[in-house]
């Protein structure tokens, strides 16, 4: 059960965009997963993370190549 809090903590800070926000979780909704379930959502969230990531790296550097030629 320990496992599943620790799990259920590392989804929520995933979930969260914004530092300062808080994301609130319905225990008894999360009751119906089961470990291995959790663990797939963890992983699925920390891919989407950084793909997300990834793209706004891409689209900054692209930003700041054209302003450099003045593009924009």
């Amino acid at each position: 059960m320990e496992e599943k809090k620790e799990l259920i903590e590392e989804i929520k800070k995933l979930i969260v965009v914004n530092k300062d926000e808080t994301v609130d979780i319905n225990p008894s909704f999360l009751e119906y997963f089961e470990i291995d379930e959790l663990l797939s959502i963890k992983n699925e969230l920390k891919v989407k993370k950084s793909n997300i990531s990834q793209t706004s790296l891409g689209y900054l550097d692209e930003l700041y190549e054209k302003t450099k030629k003045d593009e924009i």
